[in-house]
């Protein structure tokens, strides 16, 4: 209970995942905010975005597990009756997309949109990172401008 007040007095993500979530939405909760913590600076403010990214992580691991079980596609076929309703005949008619493909495709998505917005890419950390050192100099755009420029006059007399 220390640690669960220790964190939201702190402002910072609570390692313990919300108790609604999934199994595997609870896994991958404990491994992005340990990564979080150790990595980029966010705040307790930011477990809105790390719970829909574990939610969504979660439903692309299932998907997956569907599709992994009963294909990519299924096959359709069309029964054919005579006049008392009996089936005398099953004719292939080709196949139709397995709609978790669809679940999944849109979970990946999801996956890499959040994690973008997070930090969990190696391009989105070193965007973050170049935003980090630009914030620490205290120079201004303005101030580079006006020295550059003055350089560049006395090196053309």
């Amino acid at each position: 209970m220390k640690k669960a007040d220790k964190d939201v007095n702190d402002g910072r993500l609570a390692y313990r995942p919300p108790d609604y979530l999934g199994t595997q939405a609870k896994a991958i909760w404990r491994k992005v905010v340990g990564f979080l913590e150790e990595n980029t600076a966010v705040n307790r403010i930011d477990s809105n975005l790390v719970e829909m990214y574990c939610t969504q992580y979660e439903i692309f691991r299932n998907a997956y597990k569907h599709i992994q079980e009963n294909g990519e596609v299924q096959a359709i076929y069309k029964s054919v009756q005579d006049s008392m309703g009996n089936v005398i005949a099953t004719d292939f008619v080709g196949y139709k997309r397995n709609p978790m493909t669809q679940i999944y495709d849109s979970a990946i998505k999801n996956l890499t949109r959040i994690a973008v917005e997070l930090g969990l890419t190696p391009k989105s950390r070193v965007e973050l990172m170049n935003l980090a050192g630009d914030e620490t100099t205290e120079e201004s755009a303005s101030d580079k401008m006006k020295a550059f420029f003055s350089n560049s006059e006395e090196d053309s007399y």
